[in-house]
């Protein structure tokens, strides 16, 4: 399209078709946004994953607390 002149009516649809173009895009990116930050729905759809993570993390902050207050206690 370099050396080729377009007529107002084409550069007016073209401008149009864009414009409908970017509000399609923008449409689905605010479902897809929608769906990714919902947190309540992502624990639920992966409720097992968290279970077992939260057990690990209990695990080690309860060891390391134990480590701890048994430095103490030794000293």
């Amino acid at each position: 399209m370099a050396g080729q002149t377009r007529s107002p009516d084409e550069i007016r649809a073209s401008i149009e078709s864009n414009r409908h173009e970017l509000a399609h895009s923008l449409g689905r990116l605010r479902g897809e946004l929608a769906v990714a930050s919902d947190w309540r729905g992502q624990i639920q759809r992966h409720q097992k994953q968290v279970l077992i993570g939260a057990a690990i993390a209990g695990f080690v902050i309860g060891g390391g607390i134990a480590g701890i207050t048994g430095l103490f206690r030794r000293g």
